[in-house]
């Protein structure tokens, strides 16, 4: 079994995101995948931790039972990992181990909360499940959907074989890409393929994937199946775009929601290049240190952090040029998932007009992944955000930051973020 989450949202090289020549030359030696079993991983040695990995055991144990339905064990799942319904995404490129059962007319639904990923096709053996654990990365379960047997969910580290490569920085992570498909979903290599993240123009974004909502004259991909299709939309920028509904594409009924929301994509693929990033950062710096090295002296590492520090605070973000607007619940409910600070402001309110957030800092720093960060490394970070969200930074790059933006942020953290440094708080 081998699980890609999606096939628009497939992260970028490491060396493609450091900014320094210097870096840029050192990622390139580093970028391939570190040793899962030895120093700084010990993959298969670690016991995971987290949301879905206590399910498992509370299954295992009889603590807990699952009551299958309709839809076999999918949403009794995601009630027990708080998995909101609203964030159903769907795709319908053949890119995942159950292709066959994967087309246009049967896509494969997605859900996400800010740690985990529940993936489902209608009539398949198993949910496909993955979450992201502080020490590890990523991790893959699988859990049958035999309605005559308990739920169980089980480990599965073969997904490692496709889910450690230099697409998803080489750890263990989440792969993904926008695709050309034919009429039945298969990806036609020959007319290319975008990797995408929080960068990508919206343009090139989200091919075999539905996509509803508006977007005004923004063109994207969606919703585009088999060449006919592509060909019309090269004529027709908008052709299937700004879809109040997808009723008139697919039979919807089988489905737990009517929807594929746009704005849940838009975080969706900002959250999982995120995660991995995250642990490359974390991987990178424990090796480090292992080697009696310092985060402040190690030129490779500084220049990782610093390409994480422009990622986390949405520099390279691809900007909007029109509003764009869900068509379920996902939004408010992901708002609503706070902390807010003493104004009522949150990192995870959204703009929708010319970027994704309000207040461009990734919630994801609210993450345990975030916060396991080895000492050291969480140390420089805040210190790099303190002078940059304060003006006094040099980089031209956070100039894209206005003032009253920087100030925001950085009283958002201090009021909300328990360990940031006390000259925060001062």
């Amino acid at each position: 079994m081998v699980l890609v989450l999606l096939p628009a949202l497939l992260v970028f090289p490491l060396a493609q995101v450091l900014t320094s020549p210097a870096a840029v030359a050192a990622a390139k030696q580093k970028q391939p995948p570190l040793p899962f079993d030895e120093a700084g991983i010990r993959y298969g040695a670690i016991q995971a931790t987290g949301p879905v990995e206590q399910l498992a055991m509370r299954l295992s144990r009889g603590e807990h039972a699952l009551t299958p339905g309709n839809h076999g064990y999918l949403l009794p799942v995601l009630e027990a990992l708080q998995v909101p319904r609203s964030s159903q995404i769907l795709v319908f490129s053949k890119t995942s181990s159950d292709k066959d059962r994967i087309s246009p007319r049967t896509p494969r639904a997605i859900y996400f909360n800010d740690e985990v990923y529940v993936a489902w096709i209608p009539g398949a053996q198993r949910l496909e499940i993955a979450a992201t654990d502080p020490r590890l990365g990523a991790v893959f379960y699988t859990a049958s959907q035999k309605a005559d047997a308990p739920a169980r969910l089980s480990r599965n580290d073969r997904c490692l074989e496709c889910h450690t490569s230099a697409a998803n920085l080489g750890v263990p992570g989440f792969l993904a890409r926008s695709v050309v498909t034919d009429d039945r979903g298969a990806v036609d290599w020959g007319r290319g393929l975008s990797y995408v993240s929080h960068r990508t123009p919206l343009s090139e974004r989200w091919g075999g994937w539905y996509v509803c909502g508006s977007h005004g004259n923004q063109t994207h991909l969606g919703n585009l199946v088999g060449g006919a299709d592509f060909d019309r939309q090269a004529r027709e920028p908008n052709f299937r775009g700004n879809q109040a509904n997808l009723s008139g594409l697919l039979d919807l009924s089988p489905y737990p929601e009517p929807t594929s929301d746009i704005v849940a994509l838009l975080v969706f693929e900002h959250q999982c290049h995120t995660h991995n990033f995250i642990s490359r950062l974390r991987q990178d710096t424990e090796a480090t240190l292992e080697r009696g090295g310092a985060v402040e002296a190690d030129t490779y590492l500084k220049g990782v952090a610093e390409a994480f520090i422009k990622h986390l605070l949405f520099i390279d973000e691809a900007p909007l040029s029109a509003r764009v607007q869900g068509t379920s619940d996902f939004g408010r409910s992901f708002e609503s998932r706070g902390p807010r600070d003493r104004q009522g402001r949150s990192l995870r309110q959204f703009d929708l007009q010319t970027r994704l957030f309000k207040h461009p800092c990734s919630y994801l720093i609210y993450s345990p992944a975030f916060d396991s960060l080895p000492r050291p490394m969480k140390l420089h970070l805040y210190g790099r955000l303190w002078k940059i969200l304060g003006g006094t930074d040099p980089d031209p790059a956070f100039r894209k930051l206005a003032p009253e933006t920087r100030q925001a942020i950085r009283e958002i953290l201090a009021d909300t973020k328990p360990d940031v440094p006390l000259y925060w708080t001062l």
